[in-house]
């Protein structure tokens, strides 16, 4: 347990670093209501506070010997996980976000066992609620791309 948290003060005092650094940064202009510090703040505050979380309550590590190593198929999933994600980058601007996020949502259920029918909803709803909160919410301009025509 002690080194589990040696590990997670390790990355904890990174985390406050960049928060710090980046609460004092000030863009030039204004390109959106929030301004390009929000949402790395956030992520690096959400970071800190699960750590500290961790710190406090740290999960018991046991030695299951009935656990085996990854082996080819975990590496084979991690290396599709990466994949999409480049794959995901790629296609954010031409498709535009919600069908690229419902396809990488989609692959990414289907790859760790999801069933058709409800992968499909759940990305469907994930990538559209996301687009609600970020274009329409927090006015952080996201790319539609196909479905540039619905737009209202």
């Amino acid at each position: 347990m002690m080194l589990q948290r040696l590990f997670l003060a390790a990355w904890l005092v990174p985390a406050l670093a960049m928060i710090y650094i980046g609460s004092a940064y000030q863009a030039p202009f204004a390109y959106e209501p929030v301004g390009p510090r929000a949402f790395p703040l956030l992520m690096l505050g959400l970071l800190a506070t699960g750590l500290v979380y961790l710190l406090i309550h740290p999960t018991p590590l046991a030695d299951d010997p009935d656990e085996l190593p990854p082996g080819v198929e975990g590496y084979r999933k991690v290396g599709l996980g990466i994949a999409l994600l480049l794959g995901f980058a790629l296609a954010f601007e031409p498709l535009g976000f919600i069908p690229a996020s419902t396809l990488a949502g989609l692959c990414f259920a289907r790859l760790y066992g999801g069933r058709w029918l409800p992968s499909l909803g759940l990305a469907v709803a994930l990538a559209s609620g996301l687009y609600l909160l970020f274009d329409r919410l927090l006015d952080v301009p996201l790319p539609l791309g196909l479905l540039a025509g619905l737009e209202i």
